[in-house]
């Protein structure tokens, strides 16, 4: 069986997922508008994650929050370089220094049903090799003018079904889209 690969990420409305120095600042601000017990769908993303599959900075800026947000959740940290993961983390988190297209194989192998992509450049590495099933992207209404993009250039077109779209009360807005394979 093929696992379902899930992309679920906010963005600035012009597109990018962090300033140009990695910085989310933008984002705990507009999070701090959003009303106590709404997550816009993110906890029953995760419930059904049987992998969460992200590249290094996306990485090293989770461990900048202090708590590991995962919990026991399996997550493959992609990165050339070997990575030394420290202690206080959970013994569930691996490095991976495979192609998107042999990490998803072995996933496959091993049983794995869900995986969820996250960090720009990852995403834009399981895209371009066609692995990505569904994106839901959620758009903050601030502009950056720079940043971190979330997509960055491909090979040829891309043609998104989309398969939902909500707008919150609190200002963002949230499209769901299935990427044909």
């Amino acid at each position: 069986m093929k696992p379902k690969v899930s992309v679920f990420i906010a963005t600035s409305l012009d597109g990018y997922i962090a300033r140009p120095n990695g910085d989310i600042d933008w984002l705990d601000a507009a999070n701090a508008t959003v009303p106590d017990g709404e997550d816009c769908g993110y906890d029953a993303l995760i419930r059904t994650v049987d992998v969460l599959v992200m590249g290094r900075k996306s990485y090293e800026k989770v461990l900048s929050f202090g708590s590991w947000p995962y919990g026991g959740i399996p997550v493959t940290v992609m990165s050339r370089n070997p990575i030394a993961f420290p202690d206080s983390l959970p013994k569930t988190i691996q490095h991976s220094s495979e192609q998107p297209q042999k990490l998803y194989e072995r996933l496959a192998r091993e049983g794995v049903s869900h995986v969820y992509i996250d960090g720009g450049n990852t995403i834009q590495r399981f895209l371009a090799a066609g692995l990505v099933d569904e994106l839901t992207i959620t758009i903050i209404p601030v502009i950056l003018g720079d940043g971190i993009p979330l997509f960055g250039p491909i090979a040829s077109d891309l043609s998104l079904t989309c398969v939902g779209a909500k707008a919150y009360d609190f200002g963002f807005v949230q499209l769901r889209y299935t990427v044909p394979r």
